[in-house]
């Protein structure tokens, strides 16, 4: 390893300003009985395969948290650490996991290889986002673990890192630890942007902000990596998450849908991030002002489409597939449309 994880942070640039309402466009309604209810508004951002500019709508530079957005290259730092992570391990590494058994069993692998046992992870103790597996869970009298919560693969996965390397581990969530310093160097190789912000993310480790243009060159840049030829780790990377997009999310939820039928490798994170990288290298990134992930899908698919990155009309098929339904008294009575190429 080399640069930040030997020889400490960079210094922090100024901060860029945060995303707010003056930054942001309309990106999409959700009609009930032919009645607009509800909008929502972001920034989202297009960059070409050589990193360059190819659609901003708001303002892609400033600064958001990238939250799960960011575990891919999370995943990767494991993997420039020397982590023998591939195939589905890989892919907890990168997932905000429905903790269904077999994504606790794929966890449950990585923390062997560590040497480590479930209570060694830092993340909190939760409930598995699936519904069947919570309450299976709960019928089985285990309550809330820390395995079940959605980011235990990224634990268990810096934990091995950990473990290949001699650190210490009961501050790997330290944003000075040696792990989290290759993270941010991480960020900044595969962005072009050093992170100006440092937080705590909901699971515990430390979270950094970028812009949107930095986060979708940083995705592309991963996803087109095998068509390259020049990144064997982020080509190892892209290549787990396409052969098995059951264990970036769940079956039915709304990555593993998107990844499954489409062959693009997409990311969502908290309050209303999405990253999406297509396999000529081209990147997407949004944010929701107001944090709601609800439509984040369908925005993304209809500027992936708008652009001719997808099929339009299975990418079509995929929103009406993954959206929230609108329903009045139990059936179908408006639904979740984008704007953001309206105008």
């Amino acid at each position: 390893m080399t640069g930040v994880a030997e020889t400490g942070a960079p210094p922090a640039p100024p901060a860029r300003k945060a995303l707010g309402p003056d930054g942001v466009v309309p990106l999409a309604v959700l009609e009930r009985s032919g009645l607009i209810e509800s909008r929502h508004s972001g920034a989202a951002v297009l960059t070409r395969p050589d990193g360059t500019l190819a659609l901003e709508l708001g303002d892609g530079d400033a600064d958001v948290w990238g939250r799960s957005s960011l575990k891919p290259f999370q995943a990767l730092a494991a993997l420039r650490a020397g982590a023998p992570l591939d195939g589905e391990e890989l892919v907890l590494a990168t997932a905000s996991h429905a903790g269904t058994p077999a994504h606790i069993a794929v966890v449950e692998r990585v923390l062997d290889a560590a040497g480590a046992v479930a209570d060694d992870l830092q993340c909190p103790h939760d409930w598995p986002l699936d519904r069947r597996a919570m309450l299976d869970a709960h019928a089985a009298g285990h309550g809330t673990r820390r395995i079940a919560m959605n980011c235990s693969g990224k634990h268990a996965a810096f934990l091995l890192a950990c473990r290949v390397n001699g650190f210490s581990t009961g501050d790997y969530l330290d944003r000075q630890h040696p792990m989290q310093l290759l993270v941010a160097e991480t960020i900044a190789d595969y962005t072009g942007q050093i992170p100006d912000r440092v937080g705590v993310d909901g699971c515990g480790a430390p979270v950094f902000a970028t812009g949107l243009t930095a986060l979708a060159r940083g995705i592309g840049r991963i996803a087109g990596a095998r068509e390259r030829g020049d990144d064997p780790l982020a080509a190892t990377l892209a290549g787990a998450i396409l052969d098995h997009p059951w264990a970036i999310d769940g079956p039915g939820r709304s990555n593993t849908v998107v990844i499954d039928r489409l062959g693009v490798i997409a990311k969502l994170g908290a309050e209303g991030v999405l990253v999406v990288g297509m396999p000529d290298g081209t990147g997407f990134a949004m944010k929701m002002l107001d944090g709601n992930l609800r439509a984040t899908t369908t925005v993304a698919l209809d500027i992936l489409a708008a652009h001719g990155l997808v099929d339009p009309d299975e990418s079509a098929a995929v929103a009406a597939e993954t959206a929230e339904r609108v329903l009045g008294g139990g059936q179908p009575v408006g639904g979740i449309r984008s704007v953001a190429l309206a105008g």
